[in-house]
């Protein structure tokens, strides 16, 4: 070689940035890839996972024994809750909430429901595979709410075949207190008789906007929880 001799580049030399470009596209294929792979897997998730079956009145119930009118109180088996809607990568399934801290009372005069009063302990709350369920204690503030109180507003005339045990519907007129806040609320009840106990299934929509709650955290990209909910509840009252 000259001292005048220019040095030469390697023949090889271009093929570097095709490496690179190669090295690009495999790993944006891989991050699809995986994306695509993680969406497959919450949806799955979703899918198998079981939500409970909206609170009912029991499938069977004993012959009506004793007298219809009294005092009754929320029992052992009485249960309330909620159902909120959720989406995940474009698929919807509903977040459960469920709670047995349930007391109260309620009253059957000459053929109708003239008075109920039902508290709710929310601390209590679970989610639908019974653990707990610390995001919704945050959202219901339930370290200064507690609890939820339900009643009702004005009598519910219950058809004469209740009395015989057929289970009959109504639209009781009530209040429910959330959130520190009262709001009127139409429940749609299903009732029975079991036995000398009062078996009462109900559910109503609740908008957390009109209780100042804060909507409940969702799933940033992959989904969001909904702004409003149902309420369910059933109740199992005895006469002392």
């Amino acid at each position: 070689m000259t001292a005048g001799t220019t040095p030469q580049s390697p023949a090889h030399a271009p093929i570097q940035p095709r490496r690179r470009r190669r090295w690009l596209r495999w790993t944006i294929i891989g991050v699809a890839g995986s994306a695509v792979l993680l969406s497959a897997l919450v949806a799955a998730a979703i899918k198998l996972q079981p939500t409970p079956a909206p609170l009912t009145l029991p499938a069977t119930a004993s012959t009506p024994a004793g007298p219809l009118d009294g005092t009754y109180r929320a029992v052992a088996g009485s249960t309330a809750g909620f159902r909120i809607q959720q989406r995940i990568v474009g698929l919807t399934s509903d977040v459960v909430g469920r709670t047995k801290d349930v007391t109260g009372t309620v009253t059957i005069a000459d053929g109708q429901a003239t008075t109920a009063r039902l508290r709710v302990g929310l601390l209590a709350l679970t989610s639908g595979d019974a653990k707990p369920a610390p995001q919704f204690g945050i959202s219901l503030d339930t370290q200064r709410y507690p609890d939820a109180a339900i009643s009702l507003t004005q009598s519910v005339t219950l058809d004469p075949a209740f009395s015989s045990g057929t289970t009959v519907t109504a639209n009781a007129s009530g209040a429910l207190t959330l959130h520190g806040i009262a709001r009127p609320v139409t429940v749609a009840v299903s009732l029975r008789r079991d036995g000398t106990n009062i078996d009462v299934a109900g559910s109503f929509p609740v908008a957390f906007t009109d209780y100042s709650i804060a909507r409940p955290k969702g799933y940033g990209a992959f989904g969001s929880l909904s702004d409003h909910g149902v309420a369910e509840f059933l109740l199992i009252l005895q006469r002392p």
